[in-house]
């Protein structure tokens, strides 16, 4: 199984649910060895670990450092920006965001600004002014420390991309992970030369979701869990397309040899990879791993570009055999 290398985009490590809380109940240990050992396992290369204040980037960043093969994003989710006025000084909460992302950078471990974006279907939490004022903020952020960007987008595909627009000089690329969009939104974000669009569960859901994923040229897609959100659950359309399966267990009852019922875990990510070649028709699941793991390796890894990969592309061997 793990001949295939893969590279978990989005995981939310930081979720009360790998620290074994569930709706603010205790059932079991912190098991994030556990579940590293299944995604190390199941061929996944490595993970960034997604940040959505900057108190979780913090904890992002704390939990890259354990391991050779994760790293982070460090930035402020749409639905949380109010944190940034919430401090009291948001001027001081950005600076200190910029000291963390500069210090995970020296380590090695910070590859991406996010996750930021827009969420217009949770603007309960947050509403859309704040959103936009601190999304465009951080691209401040990307500018100065010349990252790509861990994008979010929810029901907001106009905004986001006029913000998008308005900043594209200043970000080397990022990707808008957790894609849920129309095939409108696909194409208009591919527009962009530099932006990318990560593929999970959530992608998967419904017929049209697999419609528009068809319609993402391979090379630009990524794949991703969204752990502990965003699995494949059995209603999805998607889920007759699943090759690989883990057993289970209930929160009930714990076992660390088995995964969470309910709880998305890196090691999954090799399902997504399994729907996104049988929904486009793509016979060869390794060279279609080969190419997804060059681009992300492309937007966050440059520096280590799989040569192999590098090669495959430029000679044109990329995989086109796609349904339309």
């Amino acid at each position: 199984m793990a001949a295939i290398r893969m590279i978990d985009i989005g995981a939310n490590l930081t979720d009360g649910m790998f620290k074994g809380i569930y709706n603010r109940k205790q059932y079991h240990a912190c098991d994030i060895q556990a579940v590293l050992a299944r995604a190390w396992n199941a061929g996944v290369d490595r993970i960034i670990v997604t940040g959505t204040t900057l108190e979780e980037s913090r904890e992002a960043l704390t939990i890259a450092e354990t391991d050779g093969r994760l790293f982070c994003t460090v930035g402020v989710h749409p639905t949380r920006c109010k944190e940034f006025e919430k401090s009291g000084d948001p001027d001081k909460y950005f600076q200190e965001l910029v000291s963390l992302a500069k210090e995970g950078i020296a380590k090695g471990k910070v590859v991406a600004v996010g996750e930021c974006g827009l969420d217009y279907d949770r603007l309960r939490f947050c509403p859309s002014e704040i959103q936009k004022k601190y999304f465009a903020k951080q691209f401040e952020l990307a500018e100065t420390l010349k990252l790509p960007m861990f994008l979010h987008m929810r029901a907001a595909p106009d905004d986001f991309c006029n913000i998008l627009e308005q900043n594209i000089h200043r970000f080397t690329g990022g990707v808008v992970h957790s894609f849920t969009g129309s095939a409108e939104d696909r194409d208009r974000l591919l527009s962009f030369d530099n932006i990318f669009l990560g593929v999970n569960g959530c992608s998967l859901k419904q017929a049209e979701n697999l419609n528009v994923v068809r319609g993402i040229p391979t090379e630009k897609m990524m794949i991703e869990t969204d752990a502990p959100y965003c699995e494949i659950k059995n209603t999805h359309a998607g889920i007759h397309l699943v090759k690989s399966t883990w057993p289970s267990k209930r929160k009930e009852k714990y076992d660390p040899n088995f995964i969470v019922k309910g709880r998305n875990e890196p090691c999954l990510v090799r399902q997504v990879l399994e729907v996104v070649a049988s929904c486009k028709g793509i016979n060869n699941i390794d060279q279609l791993g080969r190419t997804l793991y060059h681009n992300t390796c492309r937007l966050f890894f440059s520096h280590d570009l799989d040569t192999a990969a590098d090669e495959l592309l430029e000679t044109g061997g990329e995989v086109h055999k796609e349904e339309s």
